[in-house]
């Protein structure tokens, strides 16, 4: 069995017609494998052409304006000179066909013939690079330079303010919800606040009330001292004196029940007088 053997095969694209009738093309190169003629392990079965593209992080090379024209490789050449007749021979063959013949071809051409290709395509390369160190000298290609400069730093303008316009964006998003934040916080200060000045005019309502009645026993029990000790109410010791008429009567009602007549007057006319 024959070993497959690697060149350099690509897609055509025709471009524009010489004087010859021959067409320049432009092609993407890559490997790939042909079998030879003598291999069977296709078994005759062709294989599906699959669609390609430009090789994935494979940059494509910037064309100079008004610069020199890059050279075709000696393998284009063959393929622009050959690729004409083969269609010609074959008019209803498909252009990926075309292609693979060319490919086999160019695999079993013999190498003085290949090299004659590759002869021509170094010396178009040794003038492209005598042409291309002249025109890189030119005012053309220093003006070319700054443009393409100035279309690098815009971009990286432009990327820049792509970016401070999502941080912007991303601030503004962050700033609503802490302003929204803030006015329900507010919202909920004024209700304490609120209900505190409530509760402080309450406390108020009720420290009134007390001092009302306070003032109120005061005057009402004045008459009335306490049994044994003649004591009787003054701001200073309501709470106490009140505290030891209640125990006093609690203790042994039946021994002071004179007492409990008065006190019960005096309740009497206090809720007659004040209520």
């Amino acid at each position: 069995m024959s070993q497959p053997t690697k060149h350099f095969h690509g897609i055509l694209h025709p471009v524009s017609k010489t004087q010859g009738g021959n067409f320049l093309v432009a092609i993407k190169q890559e490997k790939v494998e042909v079998q030879t003629v003598g291999d069977k392990s296709t078994g005759g079965e062709e294989e599906p052409v699959k669609k390609r593209g430009w090789p994935k992080g494979k940059k494509r090379k910037k064309i100079l304006p008004n610069g020199p024209k890059a050279p075709v490789t000696g393998y284009v050449r063959f393929l622009n000179e050959r690729r004409e007749q083969i269609r010609a021979q074959h008019p209803d063959l498909p252009f990926p066909e075309i292609t693979k013949m060319l490919g086999a071809e160019w695999s079993t051409l013999p190498a003085h013939e290949k090299q004659r290709y590759l002869d021509e395509a170094e010396r178009d390369k040794q003038q492209y690079m005598k042409e291309l160190r002249e025109y890189q000298q030119s005012e053309a290609y220093k003006m070319c330079a700054e443009k393409i400069q100035e279309k690098k730093i815009k971009k990286v303008r432009e990327a820049e303010l792509r970016r401070l316009r999502k941080m912007n964006m991303e601030f503004e998003e962050q700033n609503a919800i802490l302003q929204r934040h803030t006015e329900s916080m507010n919202c909920a200060k004024e209700r304490l606040e609120q209900e505190l000045a409530q509760e402080e005019r309450q406390t108020m309502a009720l420290q009134q009330q007390i001092q009302t009645i306070r003032q109120i026993l005061l005057s009402s029990f004045s008459s009335l001292p306490i049994p044994g000790t003649g004591e009787t109410p003054t701001l200073g010791n309501l709470d106490v004196y009140m505290a030891k008429l209640h125990n006093l009567i609690e203790g042994n009602p039946t021994q002071h029940e004179k007492l409990v007549i008065k006190i019960k007057e005096v309740l009497s006319r206090i809720n007659s007088d004040h209520l």
